[in-house]
């Protein structure tokens, strides 16, 4: 045990050899106002609103701004280089959530809401899934096996879910002090300066577009997108519904018990846990292959969600998302490490910013349904929606197959303009 311990820490130690302390820490904090306005925006627009269906219904907005700029966002920075589009991203963004913000506390119609938070969702600058590319590329450029591979994907997954701990807790700290709106201001702040720092990160370099082609040269066509990736992207789609569920079921019955001001820390508890299975993730070992790793992560989120559905107290309600919560970063890591073994090279960042927004778009779209099935029916309805997408996951999973090539690497240019493995 002691042993696997020292092997994991090395591991870890080396991809921090890789990317340099700085560049996960600035990645983290950039990536942390997606999980504020993600989770703040059903807080704050039902504050603001006074309806649960509208909170559901302008934060599903937001999110699907996200999603359908997302590849986009990914693919520019495949053809461009992640610096520009990222800076470019970034600054939109803060301007974007500051208006978003001021039109709740105005108390705009529902339908400039939904304007104001598509246009934040849109400008998102993707460093999560920028950083999983760019940190790939690194430790790839470097020689580096599989087993590093992996763990720069745990990290990165990690960091996820602790942002999406700290984002709900300053959510919840915001409400409980006095207004959501305090950590949606901090958000714009934070996507302003630690966004313009990840693009100008040295490494922002790792990953370099593609060469364009002579004037007179026809453009090379994109390479096709496996069929197991849009397997894996169905999956993350049905875990997306899956958390959506978890999160309207939290709020809705925090409100039920006259505790809604606990949602971000019940949000937290679970985002705990799961931080936690995702730093293990590195140790296991490369035998156990993803392919069969996300069937069992998948069976496991299935079963362990029906513990959400009959619960009815605050104590429950902390011990099963904190039980659940275990089993959700094994999912995401998983998924994202078959779009990394599976994408084309010259388009990994586009794979990793399209896994990324279809996790959010299955998010999107539940917060919003489920929101109203939660208003009407209860907070067990909201529950069951994200249990029966876990068993559909499970389905999904059953049909992947790990791709037998090793995982994805970096293109450079070469003196051809085509793209090579490095």
């Amino acid at each position: 045990m002691a042993q696997a311990a020292g092997g994991t820490s090395a591991t870890y130690r080396e991809v921090l050899g890789a990317t340099g302390t700085l560049l996960p820490v600035i990645s983290f904090f950039g990536r942390l106002p997606v999980a504020v306005i993600q989770f703040g925006s059903v807080l704050l627009i039902t504050r603001t609103s006074g309806s649960l269906a509208t909170g559901g219904t302008v934060a599903c907005a937001l999110a699907l701004g996200q999603v359908a700029m997302g590849p986009v966002v990914g693919r520019l920075a495949d053809r461009r280089g992640q610096r520009s589009v990222v800076l470019c991203c970034s600054l939109l963004n803060a301007l974007a959530i500051a208006c978003y913000t001021l039109g709740a506390l105005a108390g705009l119609p529902t339908p400039l809401l939904v304007a104001h938070g598509v246009f934040a969702g849109a400008t998102v600058p993707g460093i999560g899934p920028l950083a999983r590319a760019r940190g790939v590329a690194l430790v790839r450029r470097g020689g580096a096996d599989e087993r590093v591979v992996n763990t720069v994907l745990s990290l990165e997954s990690t960091m996820d879910e602790l942002s999406f701990v700290l984002g709900p807790a300053l959510i919840g700290v915001a409400a409980f002090v006095g207004h959501p709106a305090y950590a949606f201001g901090a958000a714009a702040l934070l996507v302003a300066g630690c966004g313009t720092a990840f693009a100008l990160h040295p490494t922002a370099t790792a990953l370099r577009p593609a060469t364009a082609p002579a004037p007179k040269e026809p453009r090379a066509r994109r390479p096709r997108m496996p069929r197991e990736v849009r397997l894996v992207r169905l999956g993350l789609v049905l875990l997306g519904v899956l958390l959506g569920g978890c999160g309207a079921g939290i709020t809705a019955l925090t409100q039920k018990l006259g505790q809604e001001d606990q949602a971000g820390l019940v949000y937290a508890a679970m985002g705990v846990m799961s931080a936690a299975a995702g730093l293990s993730m590195a140790a296991v070992p490369e035998r156990f292959g993803l392919a069969l790793r996300w069937r069992v992560a998948t069976a496991a989120a299935a079963l362990l969600s029906l513990l959400l559905i009959g619960t009815q107290s605050m104590p429950g309600l902390y011990v099963a998302v904190t039980v659940f919560g275990a089993v959700f970063a094994p999912n995401l890591i998983t998924g994202f490490g078959l779009t990394e073994r599976a994408v084309p090279g010259e388009r990994l960042a586009e794979g990793m910013t399209f896994a990324a927004s279809a996790f959010v778009g299955g998010q999107a779209v539940t917060l919003a349904v489920a929101g109203r099935l939660a208003e009407s029916h209860g907070p067990a309805a909201a529950f069951t929606v994200g249990s029966v997408a876990a068993a559909l996951a499970f389905g999904v999973a059953l049909l992947v197959k790990a791709p037998a090539a090793p995982g994805v690497t970096p293109v450079a240019a070469t003196p051809s303009g085509s793209g090579r493995r490095v």
